[in-house]
């Protein structure tokens, strides 16, 4: 059975999110609240930061629910 993905993009990356991987660790919203808000819907909104420091965000996800597909170099 495929794993369900859903995808998010600011037309530079896009966020890959498994959320039947995710094991609800909260540091995707500790550390950028702004962009990952399990609150709102859509949950992650990433105009709310630079792509740079979303990137940052996103490898800290211990799981690896959240990760990075690019569409460009990020600079």
């Amino acid at each position: 059975m495929p794993v369900k993905t859903l995808h998010y993009s600011n037309g530079e990356i896009t966020i890959v999110w498994k959320p039947d991987v995710c094991i609800h660790s909260g540091i995707c919203f500790q550390g950028l609240a702004s962009v990952f808000d399990p609150r709102r819907r859509p949950w992650i909104d990433m105009s709310q930061a630079h792509t740079l420091r979303i990137v940052e965000q996103v490898k800290q996800c211990p799981s690896g629910a959240l990760s990075i597909a690019e569409k460009k170099k990020v600079e």
